[in-house]
C-alpha cells in the first residue's frame, strides 16, 4: 500500500514534533522549515534520520539542501516511492 500526501505530512507532523517539539498544527505543506518552524541545520538531520527510519526512505543530502517547505520534503518522500 502506497502512502497518500495525508499520511506522509501526518507522519512528518509526528516526527518533527518528536525530534524539535514543533506543535503538529503547525506543520503545513507551506511552512519552512527555518523560518516558520524554527528548525534549525542540526535538527533538521535528526529530522532527515527519523524520516528515513518512518518511512523507509534515502535523502540524501543534496535532495536535503533543496526542501525549504513542508511541501518539499513529503513531495521528495512521495517520490521517493514510500510504501506502507
Amino acid at each position: 500500500m502506497t502512502l497518500t500526501q495525508t499520511d506522509i505530512l501526518s507522519g512528518l507532523a509526528e516526527v518533527l514534533e518528536e525530534v524539535s517539539g514543533v506543535p503538529a498544527d503547525k506543520v503545513v505543506r507551506e511552512a519552512t522549515f527555518e523560518n516558520d518552524l524554527e528548525v534549525d541545520s542540526l535538527t533538521m538531520v535528526e529530522v532527515v534520520v527519523a524520516c528515513e527510519e518512518k518511512f523507509g526512505v534515502r535523502i540524501p543530502d543534496e535532495a536535503l539542501e533543496t526542501m525549504m517547505t513542508v511541501g518539499d520534503a513529503v513531495d521528495y518522500i512521495e517520490s521517493a516511492g514510500v510504501s506502507a
